[in-house]
């Protein structure tokens, strides 16, 4: 796949995997949902889900550090920047034969564009927030961050 098939998947979840509301008790169900399929599956990640600034759910499961936490801040602040999930903001920089880190022009030790962190995203309001995941390979976390949103929305 290159890069730029990569990219209009990407944006296609992204117009895809919208909320109708997105409050409290939305994000504690969704990150119970994400907690658990962790869990089940024996992943050592931390996630972590914010609306508007606030962290509504965090969790670190075993294997995790607070590098993992670290990470998530600095890929999370890549979505609030950019308003598109961390590994569509690095998937654009290669798309344009350069990459994030050189061309960005942003202090790398608070923004990360690598997989992971997925906008919250409303209809008809764009971003209010974000849900991610680290301690996986950048398209693995991505990855189960929308596969859990593809089962969170269809119930």
């Amino acid at each position: 796949m290159t890069e730029a098939d990569r990219l209009a998947q990407l944006a296609e979840q992204e117009e895809r995997l919208q909320f109708t509301k997105f409050d409290n008790e939305t994000a504690l169900a969704l990150g119970q949902q994400l907690l658990t399929a962790a869990r089940d599956r024996g992943l050592a990640v931390t996630i972590s889900i914010r609306r508007n600034g606030q962290r509504l759910f965090h969790a670190a499961l075993p294997g995790t550090s607070a590098d993992n936490d670290a990470w998530i801040d600095r890929k999370s602040r890549v979505v609030d920047r950019y308003g598109h999930s961390s590994f569509f903001v690095g998937t654009q920089f290669r798309a344009k034969g350069g990459s994030f880190e050189e061309h960005s022009r942003l202090d790398l030790d608070q923004y990360a564009a690598h997989g992971g962190v997925f906008p919250v995203l409303v209809r008809g309001v764009g971003p209010v927030g974000t849900v991610g995941v680290s301690g996986l390979p950048q398209a693995d976390d991505h990855a189960f961050v929308v596969e859990q949103l593809e089962l969170f929305l269809a119930s």
